[in-house]
């Protein structure tokens, strides 16, 4: 899932362009609907190379692959290493949003469908909130608390629906490790908020890639061996998560970051579980049950209270 932006009207990359108000240029519109598609295949893509990979080799192969395009990007563009002042908000972004992130959302797929997973880790923006006001000391408005309340309500349902089709506590353990890794989004988030105020886009996702990658390097013998012991086919399923939802998923949500204001940006991701849903059903065969699909809208709800604003009152 994605640039600083889901998460906050405060996170805006150096070569942010004001908008005229009320228009949005088609290339914005279709570059952000570029990003959410490809952020939606993401989750099923996962689900689907779970059956030949590791979460750790899996998380390796697409970061990888991904950061090869990046840089190759990057060194077209010629845009040069981050300033000094980035580097603490790469690195942290780096390791917790795309390393950690990536291998617990990996390992939660093997457990939930990509739609519940799409659900539960919508919660992220609700966290990073949170995190900002702990972290950042932007305080806990009310509004916030009441969203976090409801979301963590939907997260318990989603968990009570899966418990028939997984033996044990497994299906709670997929719920956890996807709310783990909602939390390593979220830290990632308010790590790379000053990092993208010193750093273009570019920079700050080629090198949080690149640092994810070297992170993930101890399972590069891992991928190794299962990538020859799958069939051939199989190891498009980390080329395309590396290419498509990292790669260019991130540099089109930049370019939309760049050109449009960052809450009404942060808005289009709620789109994002339901897309997931759908190609999971066309392309995986599997569909939530109605109790998960209730509780994944009550984190959605959540989220929606945690992110609103009060209506002014009258004059």
């Amino acid at each position: 899932m994605t640039e600083c932006a889901t998460r906050g009207p405060d996170c805006e990359s150096p070569e942010a362009v004001a908008e005229p108000a009320g228009r949005t240029d088609l290339r914005v519109v279709s570059a952000v609907a570029v990003s959410v598609v490809f952020w939606a295949s993401a989750f099923v893509a996962i689900r689907g190379g779970a059956k030949w990979f590791d979460p750790g080799a899996l998380a390796f192969g697409r970061l990888a692959t991904g950061a090869l395009v990046l840089v190759a990007i990057w060194l077209l563009r010629r845009e040069g290493l981050p300033p000094r002042a980035a580097w603490p908000g790469i690195v942290g972004s780096g390791l917790l949003w795309f390393a950690l992130y990536m291998v617990v959302l990996n390992w939660g797929e093997r457990l939930v469908d990509a739609g519940t997973a799409a659900m539960l880790v919508n919660v992220g923006p609700v966290l990073t909130v949170l995190l900002g006001g702990w972290l950042l000391r932007e305080g806990f408005p009310p509004r916030l608390l009441a969203g976090l309340a409801v979301a963590f309500l939907g997260a318990v349902v989603v968990g009570l629906a899966s418990r028939g089709s997984s033996p044990g506590s497994t299906s709670w353990l997929g719920v956890g490790l996807c709310l783990v890794a909602a939390l390593c989004y979220a830290l990632g988030i308010v790590l790379q908020k000053p990092a993208l105020r010193h750093a273009s886009s570019l920079q700050t996702m080629t090198f949080s890639c690149l640092i994810g990658a070297l992170a993930c390097a101890p399972f590069a013998g891992r991928l190794w061996s299962q990538a020859a012991a799958a069939p051939p086919a199989a190891s498009g399923y980390f080329v395309y998560l590396g290419v498509f939802p990292t790669a260019l998923g991130y540099l089109t949500w930049g370019y939309a970051l760049a050109r449009m204001p960052a809450g009404r940006l942060g808005i289009t991701t709620y789109a994002v579980p339901a897309i997931v849903v759908l190609m999971s059903w066309a392309i995986l065969g599997e569909v939530p049950g109605i109790v998960a699909i209730l509780g994944g809208a009550l984190c959605l709800a959540g989220v929606a209270v945690a992110r609103s604003k009060p209506k002014a009152g009258p004059a």
